[in-house]
Formats: C-alpha cells, sequence, structure tokens
C-alpha cells in the first residue's frame, strides 16, 4: 500500500512508519557514538550501558526486576526479539496461542518456524477476552501465548483481570508467555499499560520483548530489547547473533542516553500529542461513514470499510487510495477466513500537517456518499 500510496502521490496511512521527530538526545547519542568510532559489533547481547539502562526502565515503568548481565538481550527491534525466542523455546509442530486481530509479523514469524498459529478471537468494539475461548484452545501441544500490548492492528490494552486470566491459564498448562510491548507508551484517557511479566508466579516463564521504535521515533534504527529468565537467554542470544548478529551499535548508544535521560514529562507529552491525533483521525472516519473502533492504545484504528466499494478488503484499500487519495491496511492481513474483509487499518503516527491532510482527504468520501445518496 505504501508503493501504491506513492504511485498517486497520496497520504500514507497505511504502514507505521511513525513520522514524527526523533528526540535531539537520542539522536545526538547516536552521533556522537559513530564520531567516537563506536561503529563496529557489539558484544550479542548488546552494549552494556544499554542493558543496565533497559534494567532500570523495567524496574521504574513496568514493574519487573531483571539482571542486565544475565537476563536481558539487546535485540534488532522487537521483531528480531520474537523470532529468537521462538527459535530458542519453540519446536517445530508446537501450537501457539495467536488473539485476532494479529499482527502479520507474529502470524508469519511463527509459520515460518513450523509452528502452528491458534487463533482466539477478540470481539470488537473493545476486544474483550473471552477466557473460555482461550481455554478451549489448549491442546497437549500448545506450547505458549502470545500477548500484543497494546495490539496492532486493534489498539487493545489488555487490562489487568484480562492478563491474570492469562497468567493463571499459564500456570496451568506449563506455557510460555511472549509479549510485544513495543506500544506500551501509548495508551489514552488515563489507561496504564501492564506488563504480563510484572505479575505473580509467571516471571520466569514470561519472555518480555519491547523497544524504542516507537516512542523515539527510530523504526529504521532497529534496536529492542528482551527480557526472560536467565535459564532462556543464552539460547535466545545465540539465535539472535546467529541471525541478525547485533542491533546497530551507535543507535544502541542513542537509546540508552534517551531512556536515562528523557523525563517523565517526555512520556506524558507523547500521549497527550498522540490522543490528540486519535481523535483527529476517528472524528475524520466517521464523518466519512467509516465508523471506527476507537484504541486504547498504541497508533491505529480499524475502521467499518463497508460503504467503499469492494468485494474485499483489499479492494477496498485500493479503491479507497483513489477515491480519496489515502492509503490504508487491508483488513484481512490481521484476519483469517475472510473475518476482515470489511475493515481497514488507519494509522495516525504522523505529522500534524499529513494528518491533517488526510483527514481532510477522507471527507472526499463523506461528500462522496451523500451526493450517491441525494
Amino acid at each position: 500500500m505504501s508503493v501504491e500510496c506513492e504511485k498517486v502521490g497520496g497520504v500514507n496511512l497505511a504502514q507505521g512508519v511513525c513520522d514524527t521527530e526523533v528526540p535531539a538526545v537520542v539522536r545526538q547519542a547516536a552521533e556522537a557514538a559513530i564520531e567516537a568510532g563506536c561503529n563496529q559489533y557489539t558484544r550479542a547481547d548488546g552494549i552494556a550501558s544499554l542493558r543496565e539502562a533497559i534494567a532500570r526502565k523495567l524496574a521504574r515503568q513496568n514493574g519487573i526486576t531483571a539482571d542486565p548481565e544475565t537476563e536481558i538481550v539487546v535485540t534488532s527491534g522487537v521483531t528480531g526479539g520474537f523470532d529468537s525466542a521462538c527459535r530458542a523455546v519453540l519446536n517445530p509442530g508446537d501450537e501457539v496461542v495467536l488473539f485476532e486481530p494479529y499482527y502479520g509479523y507474529h502470524y508469519a514469524t511463527l509459520v515460518g518456524h513450523y509452528l502452528k498459529p491458534v487463533l482466539v478471537s477478540l470481539d470488537p468494539p473493545d476486544y474483550k477476552l473471552a477466557v473460555e475461548r482461550l481455554s478451549d484452545a489448549i491442546t497437549s501441544k500448545t506450547r505458549g501465548i502470545v500477548v500484543n500490548t497494546p495490539a496492532n492492528p486493534s489498539g487493545k490494552l489488555f487490562l489487568r483481570a484480562e492478563l491474570e486470566q492469562i497468567a493463571a491459564v499459564a500456570r496451568h498448562y506449563d506455557l510460555f508467555i511472549f509479549t510485544d510491548e513495543i506500544y506500551e507508551h501509548f495508551v489514552y484517557d488515563g489507561a496504564k499499560h501492564i506488563s504480563p511479566g510484572s505479575l505473580p508466579g509467571v516471571g520466569d516463564r514470561t519472555i518480555t520483548i519491547s523497544g524504542f521504535s516507537k516512542v523515539f521515533s527510530i523504526t529504521g534504527w532497529r534496536v529492542g530489547f528482551l527480557q526472560a529468565s536467565a535459564r532462556w537467554v543464552p539460547a535466545i542470544s545465540y539465535f539472535h547473533d546467529l541471525t541478525y548478529v547485533c542491533a546497530p551499535s551507535a543507535f544502541q548508544h542513542g537509546a540508552a542516553v534517551g531512556l536515562d535521560e528523557l523525563p517523565d514529562s517526555f512520556y506524558a507529552d507523547l500521549i497527550h500529542q498522540y490522543q490528540h491525533k486519535r481523535e483527529m483521525i476517528c472524528d475524520a472516519l466517521a464523518a466519512a461513514g467509516l465508523e471506527p473502533s476507537v484504541p486504547a492504545g498504541a497508533y491505529y484504528v480499524l475502521a467499518d470499510a463497508s460503504v467503499v466499494p469492494g468485494a474485499h478488503s483489499i479492494e477496498k484499500a485500493m479503491n479507497l487510495l483513489q477515491l480519496t487519495g489515502v492509503a490504508s491496511v487491508p483488513g484481512e492481513a490481521f484476519f483469517q477466513g475472510g473475518r476482515g474483509d470489511h475493515l481497514l487499518r488507519f494509522c495516525f503516527a504522523k505529522t500534524d500537517a499529513d494528518l491533517a491532510d488526510g483527514c481532510e482527504r477522507l471527507a472526499k468520501l463523506g461528500r462522496t456518499a451523500s451526493v450517491a445518496a441525494r
């Protein structure tokens, strides 16, 4: 969709590239590291200053105590962390529960390692967990549960009660919990992100994965992190080294400085800015007849595109692009069995000017529908 958007000179609300500005201290620290000669391979699990900063961040923001020497790996983004964890602790043929709508990379990674994703659907508009569906999905082959909170594409923020239910299932059936928390700082309406690994009794079986791509607007830097029991970290680090060698050296230095020097007000301002962006896009979608499921977190919106011509979501996405010049992601990228055929996903991690342009273009759809109705 990004390629198709370029062809028509449209506004790309498809890919989550995060167009907002990189914090100056993060950028300057990376530049200084390059000038200081930090341009070679790092230790397989990352530079010490970043691992130590991550440990402090986990204690401060997530309620997780971790040893930076034995329980943390700096990864090539969340994607690299999840990929390496799957290779380290799962075997071909194992089943892993994935909540639907799901992030496509999670599904594809599981399939790519000859694992079987077992889908447990969450229902709109709030995508509340039905724990009986989760329990019914468990078989003798199940080895793990993937939790993406806040979630891409739905913006679902798992509540403490829901996470406690997942934790109870994981304990009962002796399962791993793989978490993707890359959007942990994008939560709205006064809500609070809760890390599953902070819950009692599941720390040793939870593999916590997050990073800096979204919060520091550095999606191209590929710097993330993984926290797990010292029992699992050596194997995870081995597979990460085998595939990615290490996250970019200088960029690790930039992330370390950002973690230690950016104040709490930075994160509060981020929420304020993105909640405003969320309101902009949701208002525009509703006015255009694309009813949104208002997200509790992350920076995506799933919207009902039934008013857009097309037999399925790919046709709807292409037709919307032609009608308005706004690119979206077809809903079928996040569902199986045609369940996303009426949905489109929109990203609002854009500058205010670009987002306003996209919202104005979406208004064309509303005006077109109004004229057709008359």
